[in-house]
């Protein structure tokens, strides 16, 4: 009763647990390679199409108009829904499958909890300990998710240079950046941008530091906040 009550909710649990079961067969390729790869384009599909369902249930009234848009590329949803699309055809990357499956996973815990609830409150007790777990975790998984997000800016530049990649894809791979810096859900991707340029700073500002590799750390600093977005 507690699914069919909440069909939205169930649809994207379940497309999430699949996302999470593709993903990690992806990661360990159990099957072999050549399936590895396959399963890395359904656990991207399956991640849109929850992103799809999710962007729907925050803005369900679609209008083709650019305040639509606007208001669309506020939402998180959207940015992974880009995201999906932007790693789905590409040469398969292990990095860009972490966000994909921490997020599932931490999403389709929190909704396992209420169906375990739903049913009883002293249900499975073994799973409820590992989801409560996994909830205890839940910042650190998030600034995993975040480090990743921003290293694989200049992995996406290393694929293109490696033949591995596209051209747009560098480009589009910035807006979606700049997309999850700007998220108002989310601040973990401003943060450790933010903890790593302190950590640089604090590094090159040793006396053994070389001088020009001093200089040529500042200037990336420099060239990345000049591109880095204005938030409110």
């Amino acid at each position: 009763q507690f699914l069919m009550a909440n069909k939205l909710d169930t649809a994207m649990w379940i497309s999430r647990l699949f996302t999470v079961y593709c993903s990690a067969l992806f990661v360990l390729p159990l099957l072999g390679l050549h399936e590895a790869a396959s399963f890395y384009q359904r656990a991207l599909l399956a991640n849109a199409l929850t992103s799809a369902l999710r962007l729907h249930q925050r803005l369900p009234h679609f209008q083709l108009s650019r305040a639509f848009l606007a208001q669309a590329l506020l939402e998180d949803s959207c940015h992974y829904l880009l995201y999906s699309l932007i790693f789905v055809n590409s040469y398969p990357v292990t990095m860009s499958i972490f966000p994909v499956l921490l997020f599932s996973l931490l999403h389709a815990a929190t909704y396992t909890k209420k169906v375990l609830d739903a049913r009883s409150s002293t249900s499975l007790p073994f799973l409820r300990n590992l989801l409560e777990k996994l909830n205890a975790n839940q910042q650190n998984i998030l600034k995993f998710i975040a480090c990743n997000e921003i290293f694989l800016m200049p992995a996406t530049v290393f694929m293109l240079f490696s033949g591995q990649g596209s051209l747009l894809q560098p480009f589009i791979y910035y807006r979606f950046l700049t997309l999850r810096y700007s998220s108002r859900r989310n601040p973990y991707c401003r943060t450790l941008f933010t903890e790593l340029r302190i950590v640089v700073e604090h590094l090159i500002m040793k006396p053994s530091c070389p001088v020009f590799v001093r200089r040529l750390c500042l200037s990336g600093i420099s060239f990345i906040s000049r591109l880095a977005p204005t938030v409110a």
